[in-house]
């Protein structure tokens, strides 16, 4: 149940079309929905993109991969960090596929597996730096390590750094990687998924596509980079929405919100607004975004509180009850996540994804 005036939007049919305009035809699609779907409902996303051709489900928690088990969801689900210790046999038990790098998680790993055809995904640091068997070719001698441990290797995977970007960078990572793929190979371990793709890749260069494409941000209509996937006509999937609460006619010259750093300099009517900062609206935003009301492009005044905001509506007539756009598009008028990334000084993933749990998801199919 909704009392609040505030919520998000979530289009699935767009979730759907993105995930059929990404499935390569020679490999198949990841839809990564960890961070809670980047913000959109992790469940019912899983559910649209396995619909749209998905043939996995990438996660970064086991919890999260637990969550989708929990729904029904029965896909195979890989969990792209290392399982923490402690969570290796439920993981496993509920059918969880592990990426793994380091000693001491293949070690409690083959414990946890207990004699178990238990699949596991080894994942290759080729320049990224953050996770991965280092150096690349110290990769068959783990993989090795892997198969005296009794698990089997079913994938073989790296991640790029700046693929949406970095033509150079991406080839030599993609470079590293075959050649790690084939040393693997020539010591007699021949994994059955090659994957290294993620969305900026997936869309730029058709040669990293190999047997399995991990795409997370595209498949919410978002851009890894700014013009990437343009040509694919992806669409967003999220709105946020709130409504106007209170007006006020104001004369020139009063200030408002904390601070009282914003001043009219005309007569205006303010609208507020009950979303805030708590609900993950960046307070980086105050007097620099608009939201949309009847269509229209309104500032936000002054700053962003915890739980409302202001809204200089000038002359223009606006009542409580009025819808509110904060993300997406009313009539002609479009915030997009992108534009509020960069007022914000961040990236569109950090905006769709601090969300708060406070907002309910509303999960359409128009």
């Amino acid at each position: 149940m909704r009392f609040r005036p505030t919520w998000v939007e979530v289009d699935l049919n767009a979730i759907r079309h993105n995930v059929r305009m990404l499935k390569p035809d020679t490999a198949e699609l990841m839809a990564v929905v960890k961070a809670d779907a980047y913000g959109h409902g992790d469940v019912a996303v899983a559910r649209a993109a396995l619909e749209a051709g998905a043939a996995w489900i990438g996660v970064a928690l086991v919890e999260e991969g637990l969550r989708l088990r929990d729904a029904g969801i029965d896909a195979p689900i890989l969990v792209l960090s290392e399982f923490p210790p402690g969570s290796e046999s439920e993981a496993l038990g509920h059918g969880l596929t592990p990426s793994v790098y380091s000693d001491g998680a293949l070690g409690r790993l083959a414990s946890a597996a207990a004699g178990r055809d238990v699949g596991v995904h080894v994942k290759v640091d080729t320049g990224m730096h953050r996770a991965g068997v280092y150096p690349p070719e110290a990769t068959p001698a783990f993989v090795e390590r892997v198969i005296e441990a009794g698990l089997r290797v079913e994938g073989l995977w790296t991640h790029f750094a700046d693929s949406a970007v970095d033509e150079t960078t991406t080839r030599q990572q993609l470079d590293r990687f075959l050649a790690t793929a084939e040393a693997v190979r020539a010591a007699g371990v021949e994994p059955e998924l090659l994957h290294a793709a993620n969305s900026g890749a997936a869309m730029l260069y058709p040669e990293t596509h190999l047997d399995l494409v991990r795409s997370g941000i595209a498949i919410y209509g978002l851009e890894p980079a700014p013009g990437v996937g343009a040509a694919l006509e992806l669409r967003p999937a999220l709105t946020w929405r709130s409504t106007v609460v209170r007006t006020a006619r104001l004369p020139a010259g009063e200030r408002v919100s904390y601070g009282l750093r914003y001043r009219l300099d005309r007569d205006a009517t303010m609208a507020t607004v009950p979303v805030g900062y708590a609900d993950g609206y960046p307070h980086l935003l105050s007097s620099r975004a608009d939201v949309v009301i009847r269509g229209r492009r309104c500032r936000v005044a002054g700053s962003v509180t915890m739980d409302q905001l202001i809204v200089d509506c000038g002359d223009f007539p606006v009542e409580p009850g009025d819808d509110v756009v904060l993300i997406g598009r009313s009539g002609d008028a479009c915030i997009t996540v992108e534009e509020l990334a960069g007022l914000a000084e961040t990236i569109s993933y950090e905006i769709v994804t601090r969300i708060g749990a406070r907002v309910p998801r509303e999960h359409v199919a128009p």
